[in-house]
């Protein structure tokens, strides 16, 4: 949307958001109401989701929302009003908060442990690779001159992706945990055994072997992953969205303050402020030439592209907790950088340096954004909440990111309108705050399943111990998915007691030896950290 608000066949059709030509604070206020109205149907897409997710499913979800998405784009694309192209963006809005309250959750629910925050980073790179997508066909457009198709075409081709979307998902598998929700044991099942994947050390033994011996390691973990989710279910039976706020021994809303939380520091991080009004602020802030400072927004996008690639090989290696702080310093340099060089342009100081200094930061902002703060927050709340309020607790969450990108989007223009430079340094201090939340209330949740998180919040005992409690607690699966703990000893283990194994120390049938090390104690201390059957520590 950025690239389309300087168009001169856009600025024609919509004069009431015209801030090239006309620079008052109502002008400037009316532009971000306008583009930050999508950002309200999101959040009423993500609200709607809260009661309809664990209804409809995951499928159905996304299949009503991709739908919704197309309405909106051809309403947005073919209006001649400002009524109709706010009600097309509302629209396509309400559709995506749908659809984005309920892929990662999707995503999360049908992925292995070891594999979970790959698959989701990817979602994020695929957001930003439609970014870049749009910041070119916005250049590429632009030079049909006055001609409406340099904006119509643009918001019309987002159709195509939700087209496939719409056409593949159905053919897609459903969620197992939402299966198992639904009583549906046998379809969670196959569906279970079809994602399953021996991990590659036990395959080529057993491959030595027979295809039984394969089938069989399979169906074994098929029945512990069963066993794990039908246990958690049955533990918060009669539970619904209400449950959010309640605490109890699963301690859902701690849980439930901590995925909303997560989405509200990805937005106030401001991060929109660039990926809407990136050409804006080149040609209005930076003063650059209309065509220079698209192919800059442009490239922006692309390098923001490229560098979310960097988190899919990154984030099971580093973890949640230190790719977000990693990315949080990033941010408060960038953001802080700005302000000063916003500073110096607006009195004339150091001539052209001040600009490519900002230029290079909008950059550099985008790159530490990618690794840290891209897609964590999407993964993140599916992870941390329980099954029986994953929906639920997870349109909050996403509602609160759109509530506040609207917010952000809204008042940006105003803001630099009005207090210019001082704009970057509200969100460095911004930023400077999001560090140690994470750092002090932010537990890990790598080569964690999603039932093993129940177990570490029911030993949790307030809002500061979390992270220490998940430190201490051994991992029941390995970096390559591997279990680390005997089959029949899971149930004992979901149950957080003191656990007795006659067989520590040999190799059990999936050819996983079982330490006493490996095993939490009462407290939910443990004495060592997780070992495999080499003596590696998998933490």
């Amino acid at each position: 949307m950025g690239g389309l608000l300087t168009l001169p066949s856009f600025v024609k059709t919509f004069p009431e958001i015209d801030t090239v030509n006309n620079h008052s604070h109502r002008t400037a206020l009316d532009q971000g109401l306008v583009v930050a109205s999508y950002n309200l149907g999101c959040f009423g897409g993500a609200v709607i989701t809260i009661f309809l997710g664990d209804r409809l499913g995951r499928r159905r979800m996304i299949f009503l929302g991709s739908s919704i998405m197309i309405v909106g784009a051809i309403l947005q694309a073919t209006s001649s009003s400002i009524v109709q192209f706010i009600v097309g963006r509302v629209l396509t809005g309400f559709g995506n908060g749908m659809n984005t309250s309920t892929v990662p959750t999707w995503a999360s629910e049908t992925s292995e442990s070891h594999e979970r925050g790959k698959m989701v980073m990817f979602q994020g790179a695929m957001i930003t690779g439609g970014i870049a997508l749009s910041y070119w066909l916005d250049l590429g457009t632009s030079r049909v001159g006055n001609n409406s198709v340099a904006w119509r075409f643009p918001i019309a081709f987002q159709i195509l992706p939700a087209l496939i979307i719409l056409v593949s998902i159905l053919e897609l598998p459903e969620s197992p945990r939402w299966l198992v929700l639904k009583g549906d044991i046998e379809e969670a099942r196959a569906v279970l055994t079809a994602l399953e994947v021996p991990s590659k050390e036990s395959s080529d033994s057993l491959a030595q072997v027979d295809e039984a011996a394969v089938e069989l390691q399979i169906a074994q973990r098929v029945e512990i992953k069963l066993k794990e989710i039908t246990s958690q279910i049955d533990e918060a039976a009669n539970s619904g969205w209400r449950d959010m706020f309640t605490m109890g021994p699963d301690r859902n809303f701690h849980r439930v303050i901590l995925a909303y939380f997560v989405q509200v520091m990805q937005q106030i991080s401001g991060i929109n402020v660039i990926t809407y009004y990136a050409a804006t602020i080149f040609e209005q802030y930076i003063h650059l030439s209309s065509e220079t400072s698209r192919y800059l927004a442009a490239g922006n996008g692309t390098v923001y592209f490229a560098a979310s690639f960097i988190a899919p090989f990154t984030i099971e290696k580093f973890g949640r907790r230190k790719s977000l702080l990693l990315g949080s310093i990033g941010l408060i340099a960038s953001m802080a950088i700005l302000a000063v060089m916003t500073r110096l342009s607006e009195e004339g100081i150091g001539g052209k340096k001040p600009g490519i200094v900002s230029t290079t930061f909008l950059f550099v902002f985008n790159i530490f954004f990618a690794i840290g703060w891209l897609a964590i927050p999407w993964l993140y709340p599916a992870e941390i909440v329980p099954l029986r309020i994953r929906a639920p607790a997870n349109g909050l969450s996403t509602s609160a990111n759109w509530i506040f990108n609207f917010m952000v989007v809204m008042i940006t223009p105003v803001a630099f309108n009005s207090i210019g430079y001082k704009t970057y340094i509200i969100f460095a201090v911004i930023n400077a705050a999001m560090f140690p939340a994470v750092y002090f209330f932010y537990p890990e949740t790598a080569f964690r399943s999603l039932e093993e998180m129940d177990t570490i919040f029911h030993k949790t005992t307030s809002f500061f111990d979390a992270v220490s409690v998940a430190k201490n607690q051994p991992h029941r699966y390995g970096a390559d998915g591997k279990l680390l703990v005997a089959p029949e000893i899971i149930d004992e283990m979901s149950g957080g007691g003191v656990l007795v194994h006659n067989d520590f120390g040999k190799e059990s049938e999936n050819g996983t030896v079982v330490h006493r090390e490996n095993i939490a104690d009462d407290s939910g201390g443990s004495t060592t950290s997780p070992k495999n059957e080499h003596g590696v520590d998998v933490r």
